[in-house]
């Protein structure tokens, strides 16, 4: 199987171009590949295929093997993929995801995608369609008891499900693998959750980490800075546009007031072209 690693600010995952060849069960090739000690190392698999829908559809999937609906960091480096290796030569495309069609806007610096911006939609304040379970709706600072002490979350989705979480100390201090494990699994949320976790420094910028359903932490989050906020904005602690700070890097998020739309602008990046060997019955 041929496939190139690529990252958006440290979000990292294996991308197969699947337009012309489909490949077998990608879940466990997920797993597989994932693995950073027996694997390649990555997030998760991002599959591109053909889409009678859009330009393009990408079909995710997390580390563990579960299906994502939406990766903001991915999304972002299947537009890079399909401008460098010529499949389209458009700077704007449409991509198919599970969490419905994106639309992207390319910058290109000598023939080559380097920063994209993407309309990720409106965010999605239901409870019942995030879904979590809750007292009110939309989700605005509702108490949960995690591991014995009691929290504060916004919740939204951006596709898929967010819980945003806002402390007081700086994010790389924050015993993220104590928590995040326990928000994820929780009773409240039918179809687990990623959760975030802000430090509000300014109006303007926020600094974030984030425990991802299927894969743990993660250098990055694209959608779960578009749900920070968003959830930020609700509680009335930013304005529309900040710059998130990530561990792997910043990204620039706008609430347009106009659309209600979400855009999300930030870097892709190749980090290398490889072919692996798969086990017999995953080809």
């Amino acid at each position: 199987m041929r496939f190139t690693k690529m990252q958006g600010i440290g979000n990292d995952y294996v991308y197969v171009d699947c337009i012309r060849r489909d490949l077998k069960n990608p879940s466990e090739i997920s797993r597989l590949v994932s693995d950073r000690h027996f694997g390649i190392g990555a997030d998760g698999l991002i599959l591109i295929r053909p889409s009678e829908q859009a330009d393009f559809c990408m079909d995710m999937y997390n580390a563990d093997g579960s299906r994502g609906e939406m990766c903001g960091n991915g999304i972002r480096c299947v537009a890079k993929y399909v401008y460098d290796y010529g499949l389209t030569d458009k700077d704007e495309i449409s991509v198919e995801t599970l969490a419905g069609i994106k639309y992207l806007k390319l910058t290109v610096e000598d023939g080559r995608v380097s920063r994209v911006r993407v309309n990720m939609g409106e965010p999605v304040l239901e409870a019942e369609k995030i879904p979590v379970r809750a007292e009110k709706s939309p989700v605005v600072r509702e108490p949960i008891e995690v591991c014995g002490r009691d929290w504060e979350m916004t919740c939204v989705s951006m596709g898929n499900p967010h819980a945003v979480v806002f402390i007081d100390t700086p994010v790389k201090e924050f015993p993220l693998e104590k928590y995040g494990p326990y928000f994820e699994n929780h009773e409240r949320f039918p179809k687990r959750i990623n959760t975030e976790f802000i430090r509000i420094l300014d109006r303007g910028s926020m600094e974030m980490r984030v425990w991802e359903r299927g894969s743990g932490e993660t250098l990055a989050c694209g959608t779960g800075a578009c749900a920070a906020t968003a959830a930020a904005v609700l509680n009335g602690l930013c304005e529309r546009k900040v710059l998130v700070h990530l561990l792997g890097g910043d990204l620039e998020i706008e609430w347009d007031e106009k659309d209600g739309c979400v855009y999300m602008t930030g870097p892709a990046v190749t980090v290398f072209e490889g072919e692996i060997v798969l086990p017999d019955g995953l080809e």
